[in-house]
């Protein structure tokens, strides 16, 4: 069986390669107030409000965590604070790769480029890619694309940007609802799930499944 040598791989950010530390943020913030059972559940309902908040016209990332933060608090019976939004929108640049994410993108960075698409700001992103270890061929984010994924708007600016299109792409993201179902419907066949642990498997999606980025140089051939 040939393996897919891609033009680029692309990549989900936040994460994906990121550690993603919204629920940790939540807990540093209100960690006093909730037993544990309820603050699963105001983790879990902010986690559902970023998604809802993203699928409408484009605005900017602090108003997204400001309006999923203040409603989750509504719902959870929480005093909201503005100032609890602004400290978790100015933590996200502060936040590294995981362990596993330097030495694989470093391995596939020498012999196919490598691509951000990000739901970020442009005055956020570069910070995280800084700390990823490889070096990116390009990083495109929500801002410049004028929408969030899973809208098919985002993945279509990157496809023009790159003017390639999704034939030519390794799709690799820990996502299902914000990147491969929408890269499923996009007709990009070849994607990469990097299970970590916050989605279940979905396999009428069409994926290689790897526990972590530093199987991704096998899928790839190398």
């Amino acid at each position: 069986m040939t393996t897919f040598r891609p033009k680029y791989i692309t990549f989900d950010c936040y994460g994906t390669l990121t550690n993603f530390q919204m629920a940790e943020a939540a807990r540093d913030l209100y960690g006093d107030q909730l037993n544990e059972p309820r603050m699963a559940e105001f983790i879990k309902n902010f986690a559902a409000y970023r998604l809802d908040e993203i699928m409408g016209a484009w605005k900017p990332y602090a108003e997204v965590v400001h309006n999923s933060l203040e409603r989750t608090c509504k719902r959870n019976g929480v005093t909201f604070r503005d100032e609890a939004a602004e400290m978790i929108y100015a933590r996200v640049p502060t936040w590294g790769p995981h362990r596993d994410v330097p030495e694989g993108l470093a391995r596939v960075a020498r012999e196919i480029p490598l691509v951000i698409l990000s739901n970020a700001m442009d005055a956020q992103i570069m910070s995280n890619v800084e700390k990823l270890g490889a070096p990116f061929h390009a990083v495109y984010t929500a801002q410049q694309a004028n929408a969030y994924k899973p809208r098919f708007q985002a993945f279509e600016y990157m496809f023009d940007m790159l003017g390639c299109g999704p034939q030519d792409v390794l799709h690799c993201s820990s996502s299902f609802r914000y990147d491969l179902m929408s890269a499923h419907d996009l007709g990009i066949k070849n994607k990469v799930w990097v299970n970590r642990g916050h989605e279940p498997a979905n396999p009428y999606y069409g994926y290689v499944e790897i526990p972590h980025i530093s199987g991704l140089p096998g899928v790839v051939g190398l």
